[in-house]
């Protein structure tokens, strides 16, 4: 029987009435309670280590994002019923998408400041009572109906609601790295970074279903409300790291800024290579376009295929589709890049950006007439391999630049940049009411898809040294070949202390390892509260025999 299990089957010796009058006990049940090796490399030595608990702050920033993403892409499949309701224009309404793009862009660098600042926790609840304010804000402006204090209203609640997808958002690849290992960052990236997305797609979903656009407001309200509480699931960081880079202090984003334009010092954390710095940016352009590109089009989902006889309901399932298909194709790949493809982040964009480019290209020709197959075909290709490149590209930034706040927030900022350009650019493409069809968006179409393969052929310049894996590589070779330090072929593991309820006896002591094996323990007893052992000589001395011979036995 080896040592551990030995001590996971001995039974506490009690004392009687209270007090130990003779310590008759074994080895193994003095160290019932001792840890087994794991946890004293965790507990003494600092090893890395996971909580269970981690999942709980992804469970509730996963339904957080897909609440706040819902703001973005609400309006778009109703936009044509939203301009009667509301008596507002076709372009009014894409500025209830592009106030969240632009709100996002004023307030997205500012959001690693603000984790700095009061945490990632507080930052959280932050959150969560923006969301409620701009639900019922939002609402109150429907309520008034048309009019400009109506569209007010609206304005001002997706202006607020535009502050609380950052605070959401941008924290995802930081708390990956804060709570998971090596083995799960990149998954739980995929899961928290996608649900955005998802929000999206229920949003597209839920608006044209629910009634008339007051009425899906108000449905929008109930869902923010009930989201809101989730906040406090959020925590700031576990007591122990789970990797090197996990336990290093996040660095600034002014220090990021010094990095990116080349005056931080060589000896920072948080310095940047010319060619990391180059990576940085055209990986930050072509993130920008392509998730500028889906949230441009499903806000103008609805512009571009109603004129050619599709209904608000299609134009909402065509947009569900390209990002729930993203979903399933995100979640069957994510864990390769932790266990398998794991020092190929930038090898997969390059070989994924041209079937992007191209499945964007050829919404030129599929947008017609009774050619409804063909475009879920295109939008579930999409879907996949832009969903599947979202985590890719966040955890890519974070391996160039070490900073995960920082990073982030450029690069979702950068897509709501574009996204907003994109709208604004199309919405300007749009034909008159003399075109055939009228209204119709042939020429957006071709600037969207024309926009998107240029940008994508630029990330075959990028090389992507994933230099936060190697130093959580090497630190982990490290901790592994120093775990044990040895003398002559025999280690001690790191002491321990524990004390058995009711005796008053406190143990420590340590393990004997022999090449990696427990072959024996070390065990000494101290006294105890003043007057709570009778015999503390008799205790000590048939403990010390015991451990003789337990040595004896295990060896």
């Amino acid at each position: 029987m080896s040592l551990h299990e030995k001590l996971a089957n001995a039974v506490a010796a009690k004392p009687k009435d209270g007090k130990a009058t003779r310590a008759n006990v074994s080895v193994s049940q003095v160290l019932e309670s001792a840890p087994s090796l794991p946890e004293l490399h965790a507990r003494d030595s600092g090893a890395p280590r996971v909580y269970k608990r981690r999942w709980v702050g992804v469970l509730a920033i996963i339904l957080l994002n897909i609440v706040s993403g819902t703001s973005l892409v609400w309006f778009g499949p109703i936009a044509n019923d939203s301009t009667t309701a509301f008596g507002i224009s076709l372009d009014a309404v894409n500025w209830l998408g592009n106030a969240v793009n632009l709100t996002y862009l004023a307030f997205g660098p500012l959001v690693p400041a603000l984790y700095a600042r009061i945490g990632v926790k507080r930052s959280c609840q932050l959150g969560g009572l923006l969301l409620v304010i701009s639900a019922w804000v939002r609402y109150a402006g429907a309520l008034r109906g048309s009019g400009k204090g109506g569209y007010a209203g609206l304005l001002i609640g997706q202006i607020i609601a535009g502050t609380t997808q950052p605070l959401f958002q941008v924290l995802v690849p930081g708390y990956s790295e804060r709570w998971f290992g090596l083995q799960g960052r990149t998954t739980a990236t995929m899961v928290m970074s996608i649900a955005n997305p998802v929000g999206n797609a229920i949003g597209q979903l839920i608006s044209p279903l629910v009634g008339t656009p007051k009425e899906s407001v108000l449905v929008m309200a109930i869902i923010y409300t009930a989201a809101a509480p989730f906040v406090f699931l959020v925590g700031d960081a576990p007591p122990t790291p789970p990797t090197y880079a996990a336990a290093q202090k996040s660095p600034s984003f002014m220090s990021f800024v010094r990095a990116m334009v080349g005056r931080e010092p060589r000896d920072h954390a948080s310095y940047m290579t010319p060619r990391q710095r180059s990576d940085l940016a055209v990986l930050t352009l072509v993130f920008g376009v392509l998730v500028g590109v889906v949230n441009a089009f499903s806000i103008l989902t609805a512009q571009d295929v109603e004129p050619y006889g599709y209904s608000d309901d299609v134009a909402g399932l065509l947009g569900a589709v390209l990002l729930l298909v993203g979903i399933v194709a995100a979640a069957l790949t994510a864990p390769l890049f932790d266990r398998v493809f794991t020092h190929h982040l930038a090898l997969t964009c390059k070989l994924l950006c041209p079937i992007l480019g191209g499945a964007w290209l050829s919404l030129i020709w599929a947008v017609k007439r009774d050619n409804t197959v063909a475009l879920f075909v295109i939008m579930g290709i999409i879907g996949a391999s832009s969903m599947t490149m979202l985590p890719v590209a966040l955890e890519l930034a974070v391996e160039l630049t070490r900073n995960a706040d920082a990073s982030s927030a450029v690069l979702w900022s950068a897509s709501n940049l574009i996204g907003v350009i994109l709208v604004l650019a199309q919405g300007a493409l749009r034909d008159g009411p003399d075109a055939n069809p009228p209204y119709n968006m042939k020429r957006a179409l071709i600037f969207q898809g024309a926009f998107a393969c240029a940008t994508v052929a630029l990330l075959f310049l990028v090389q992507g040294e994933q230099t936060r894996r190697a130093l959580d590589e090497a630190e982990a070779t490290r901790r592994e070949a120093s775990g044990l330090v040895r003398d002559g072929g025999e280690s001690r593991e790191p002491g321990w202390d524990l004390e058995l309820n009711g005796d008053g006896l406190s143990r420590s002591g340590s393990i004997i390892v022999n090449d990696g094996e427990a072959t024996g323990i070390d065990v000494r007893v101290e006294d105890g509260p003043a007057g709570s052992v009778d015999n503390e000589d008799d205790a000590r001395t048939e403990i010390q025999d015991a451990g003789e011979e337990g040595k004896k036995e295990l060896s």
